[in-house]
């Protein structure tokens, strides 16, 4: 009897933790949706709007977490997704690690946004995996709605990166961090598995669950908006 309970026991620990790490995907989304939604409703310190309405892709990273002392690690899963016409695909999970992050501001976590502006930046966040500030240049973006007309500087980068810590939302250059895709978390999301690239490039139809995030970012990025 005894042993009977104890597999159970296993068994329905067992079944939890796969639940949980199969909603670990729709949580990520969901996460990313709230972030972006916060910076961009705050006045005049969101990402410039003139930006977004010219974005190629969007990385978003919510509560990257930082760790060690004078030499830490940093460690962040977030999701990505690309212009397709008059909206964007459906989300592709990544996972972002080491290098610098932003804000380095005491403890706890930063939120980090990436705003690829061109096809060179697309095609290179399109790959399994890559180097940012390596085969990605990234530079420091500008924020809020005057930043953007300062100079046409920031329409010619490849990726523009901002982070938010504390409640401190600034532009920020992000160097040596690698950029990957999370197939696993992809396959999990989609119900199969299928590759990033595809996801992307719009070849794979969005899961239901990712509407309220691209209809946020559709929001913000639409030529209406920028007129506003």
């Amino acid at each position: 009897m005894k042993t009977i309970r104890l597999t159970l026991v296993l068994m329905l620990a067992f079944a939890g933790l796969t639940y949980a790490e199969d909603n670990d995907a729709v949580e990520r989304i969901g996460d990313a949706k709230t972030v972006f939604t916060e910076i961009m409703a705050s006045p005049d310190k969101g990402i410039p709007r003139d930006l977004l309405g010219k974005a190629h892709c969007l990385v978003i990273v919510p509560s990257v977490k930082r760790a060690g002392f004078i030499v830490g690690g940093q460690y962040g899963v977030g999701v990505a997704t690309c212009r397709q016409g008059a909206g964007w695909t459906g989300p592709s999970t990544v996972k972002v690690e080491g290098g610098s992050f932003g804000l380095q501001i005491g403890g706890g976590e930063t939120d980090v946004v990436m705003v690829v502006m061109n096809e060179s930046g697309a095609n290179k966040l399109m790959k399994s995996e890559f180097t940012l500030g390596g085969e990605g240049a990234v530079m420091a973006g500008p924020v809020g709605r005057s930043a953007s007309a300062e100079t046409d500087a920031y329409f010619r980068a490849e990726i523009l990166s901002y982070s938010r810590s504390r409640g401190l939302f600034a532009g920020v250059a992000l160097k040596g961090s690698t950029l990957r895709s999370d197939d696993s978390d992809n396959a999990k999301l989609y119900g199969k598995e299928v590759k990033h690239q595809d996801i992307l490039r719009g070849r794979v139809p969005a899961p239901p669950v990712a509407k309220p995030l691209i209809d946020t970012i559709s929001t913000y990025s639409s030529a209406d908006r920028r007129k506003s």
